[in-house]
Parts: C-alpha cells; sequence; structure tokens
C-alpha cells in the first residue's frame, strides 16, 4: 500500500499541478468560459486512463500461464522504462513547465474550444497512462489484493486536495525536495518492479536461471508477516530472488541513482567590465498569471524553490 500511495501521489500531483496552472491562466487571462473544455479533456484522459489499465488487468487474466508472465514481465520492463524517463523529464523541466504550458494554451486559444480540450486531454492523459502502467506493474510486483490498489487510489486522493491547495494559494510546498526525494523512491520501487520482470521472464522460460537462488531469507522474514511485506512492498523484492533477479536490480538501481544525485556542472560567468568573475548560479524567475513567482535554481547545490499558486 505505501509504494502504490506513493506512485498515486507523485503522478497524480504532476497531473493537478497541470490542471491547476491551465485553470489559472484561463481565469486569469479572461477565459474563464473556456474553463468546461478543460475538464472536458480532463475527464477523458481519466477515462482512457482507467480503461487503459481495466484492459491491462483483463486481457492478462484471459491468458495461460506462460503468456501471463510473458505479458506481465514485458508490460513491467515498459512501465519501468516509462517511470525512469518521466522522473529524469520532470527533474529537467520542471522549471520552465507553466511558461511551456501558457505557450500551448495560448496557441489552443486561438484555435478554438476544441484546441483547449485536446491541450488539456493531452497533458493529463501523459501522466494518467503512465500511471496505470506503473501501478498496474506494480501492483503485479506486490502480489494480489486489494490494499495495493486502496493505496494508489489514496495517493491520487491526496494529489488532488493538494492541487486545489496550491490553487487556492493555501499552499506552497518545496517542489524541487518534493519531487527530488519522491523520484528517489520511485527509482527503488523501479528497480524491485524490473526485478520483478526478470522473474516472471524466468517463470515463463524465456530467461534461464529460475533456480539459481541468490539467497533465501524467507525463513529469518517471513513473506506472510507484517515486516516481511513491509520489506517487499517497499523494495519490491522477495526474500528468495534469484541470482539474475538481484544482479538486474543493482544493475538499474546503482546508475539511476548516480544520475539522478549528480550535481550538473556551474557555468562560470565572465563579466565584461572585470578580469575575473565569480562562478554564478544560473536561476530563471517565471511569472504566470494565477501563479506566484517562482524562482527555479538549475544548479542543486542552490536554495530549492518554493512554489505556491493563487486564485
Amino acid at each position: 500500500m505505501l509504494a502504490n500511495y506513493l506512485i498515486g501521489l507523485r503522478e497524480g500531483l504532476e497531473a493537478a499541478l497541470v490542471v491547476s496552472i491551465l485553470i489559472a491562466y484561463l481565469v486569469k487571462t479572461g477565459n474563464r468560459d473556456k474553463l468546461p473544455m478543460v475538464w472536458t479533456g480532463v475527464a477523458v484522459a481519466l477515462g482512457v486512463s482507467l480503461a487503459f489499465g481495466a484492459a491491462l488487468t483483463y486481457t492478462s487474466r484471459s491468458m495461460t500461464f506462460q503468456a501471463q508472465e510473458t505479458f506481465g514481465g514485458i508490460m513491467s520492463i515498459i512501465a519501468v522504462c516509462f517511470v525512469t524517463w518521466m522522473i529524469f523529464w520532470m527533474r529537467r523541466t520542471a522549471r520552465n513547465l507553466a511558461g511551456e504550458l501558457r505557450g500551448k494554451l495560448d496557441a489552443a486559444i486561438k484555435m478554438g474550444a476544441l484546441a483547449i480540450a485536446v491541450t488539456a486531454f493531452i497533458a493529463v492523459a501523459r501522466e494518467g497512462l503512465e500511471t496505470s502502467l506503473f501501478i498496474w506493474a506494480a501492483v503485479q510486483s506486490s502480489g494480489s489484493g486489494a490494499s495495493p490498489v486502496i493505496g494508489a487510489a489514496l495517493g491520487l486522493a491526496t494529489a488532488v486536495v493538494l492541487g486545489y491547495l496550491f490553487y487556492r494559494g493555501a499552499l506552497k510546498i518545496n517542489l524541487s525536495k518534493f519531487f527530488t526525494w519522491t523520484g528517489a523512491a520511485l527509482i527503488v520501487i523501479a528497480a524491485g518492479v524490473l526485478a520483478y520482470a526478470v522473474h516472471d521472464l524466468q517463470e515463463a522460460g524465456i530467461l534461464p536461471g529460475l533456480n539459481s537462488l541468490a539467497f533465501d531469507v524467507s525463513a529469518a522474514i517471513p513473506p506472510s508477516s507484517w515486516y516481511g511485506s513491509l520489506i517487499k512492498g517497499i523494495f519490491n523484492i522477495s526474500a528468495a530472488p534469484t541470482v539474475l533477479e538481484v544482479v538486474v536490480w543493482f544493475a538499474y538501481i546503482v546508475p539511476v541513482f548516480y544520475l539522478f544525485f549528480r550535481k550538473p556542472k556551474a557555468t562560470p560567468v565572465v563579466s565584461k567590465t572585470a578580469p575575473l568573475a565569480a562562478t554564478s548560479v544560473p536561476t530563471e524567475v517565471i511569472s504566470v498569471p494565477g501563479l506566484a513567482n517562482v524562482t527555479a535554481v538549475t544548479n542543486s547545490d542552490a536554495p530549492a524553490q518554493n512554489v505556491g499558486t493563487q486564485s
């Protein structure tokens, strides 16, 4: 439940921020009459995302055991690729998100109401489809039961509440730290999903080494115990993993963690009036109607930014 709550919260908050930016911009530019088209695009995107998740679930249930394991393994690998791309994309482009959405919405307003709905649909569907796929893969890796689904639903509900508070200006949060630490947690979850994908493919007979266990701590940490379930839920790795699962887990998490936390090099700025100038930290201030100014610091050593919205 905890891992899936985090997935729902992180992915849902990204979508909620997008919607709050779109709505705030329309309201502040005197286009309040276009709001129903935004909500139409959001509703269609949510419907497509739910339908995609249901299709994954019912498609896998109608297959043979070997086909199920193959399908689950391949879809889990795709989910890990998507979430890894999303983590780095959000880290790189979050500071320009408001300006990018404003430009797209300006163009959509000129094109008509349908274009506004399409803009909202694309912005939310991108997050929704990734969320459906990754939650489905995480649920598969954590076992059957309602707890993973409940956790994901609670995470999404929390994200909706936070998005509304952002829009109303009632809440400010250090988004830099939030996305950094939730991104790090998602990397750990993704590593477990990838290891589970390898196990699926081993059970399907596509990959070898199903009976070559790296270790077996199921006696000391029973999978049925609360602490065993907690460890499996967080790290998504079983108490008796195969050698290949462990190798893949470390092969993913070590380089991805290194790239994620690697500090970008500061670009020195040379003054025209002085022979030498201290290295400056590049910053960018984004001003969006309906949103407080966002000061984005591109160097991770500098103070992180606080983002707030106001109605």
